[in-house]
């Protein structure tokens, strides 16, 4: 019997699905789309279609890469990570060794880039409070800048609890260089935590989606930020953060040598980091800048 063909007892037969391409041939399939696409515009006002030019790839081969014009910039990501430093006791994610070799088995572009940053890996401080603090301080903010608020904030408040920032309040928070409303997020934050409202206890046997409903309960808590936390906190191996203008240029500057890609197309790319899709990210990141992050 076809292999394709499956029947079951007292229904019809179906056909199988063929299975979504993955890796390059995916990656190859969005390319052909867009070429494809741009053969079948017509022309605007009688100009011609936008002529394909050479470009080389990563692998020194000839790529045929179609000039592209008008496409809306990306969204900025919620927030920007926090520069890296001496984390005191640190943890290696037990999956990281791994990851780093399936995604180099299967990752042409990984292959190459993953050995570049040696023994460099995500770490988490492990505080969970502290981790969404500092996520909701370097939103919509340079890294730098952040990182100033940040250490302003410490000083203010050195045991970074939640009773001590409510004991703080807005006014004093703010005085360190956050906006009024970051300062509101902050000690709502603080107030969650305090109140119990949120199942700190529970997180780590919960699975991502749900986490992210609950974390986006809270004021100033977004998507991305929430997905931050499942990455660097919670250490989950398979987070995709798409909303993550970094991952975005990454994806774009290693995948189709600097053209603007869709969240589509970076989905696409990334099926073939599964399950690792948070390694793979955070190595993207490294690619544009080498100094590591943390919350």
């Amino acid at each position: 019997m076809n292999a394709a063909v499956r029947k079951t007892p007292g229904t019809a037969a179906k056909t199988a699905k063929p299975a979504r391409a993955t890796g390059e041939p995916a990656i190859k399939a969005v390319k052909a789309t867009r070429a494809a696409k741009v053969a079948k515009a017509p022309a605007a006002g009688g100009t011609a279609a936008p002529k394909a030019r050479t470009v080389t790839k990563a692998d020194g081969k000839p790529a045929l890469k179609t000039a592209r014009a008008g496409k809306a910039a990306l969204p900025e990501a919620a927030a920007i990570p926090l520069p890296v430093e001496t984390v005191e006791g640190a943890v290696r994610p037990a999956y990281w060794d791994e990851a780093c070799a399936d995604l180099m088995k299967r990752d042409r572009i990984l292959r190459k880039m993953i050995p570049t940053y040696g023994p460099a890996h995500l770490v988490s401080r492990g505080d969970p409070f502290v981790t969404l603090a500092r996520s909701i301080v370097g939103q919509q903010i340079s890294v730098k800048a952040a990182q100033s608020v940040w250490e302003r904030l410490a000083a203010a408040c050195p045991k970074l609890t939640p009773a001590q920032l409510l004991r703080a309040g807005v006014d004093k928070l703010a005085a360190c260089g956050l906006s009024r409303r970051k300062a509101e997020y902050i000690v709502d934050l603080a107030e969650h935590f305090k109140a119990g409202r949120v199942h700190v206890d529970k997180w780590a046997e919960m699975d991502d989606e749900a986490v992210i409903a609950e974390l986006t309960q809270i004021r100033g808590i977004g998507r991305w930020t929430a997905e931050m936390f499942l990455m660097f906190n919670l250490m989950r191996p398979n987070v995709l953060p798409l909303d993550d203008i970094g991952l975005i240029n990454a994806i774009s500057a290693n995948y189709f040598s600097g053209e603007p890609v869709t969240r589509s197309e970076a989905r696409e790319v990334a099926a073939n980091w599964e399950p690792w899709r948070t390694v793979a990210t955070w190595y993207m990141w490294r690619s544009l800048d080498p100094l590591p992050v943390t919350y």
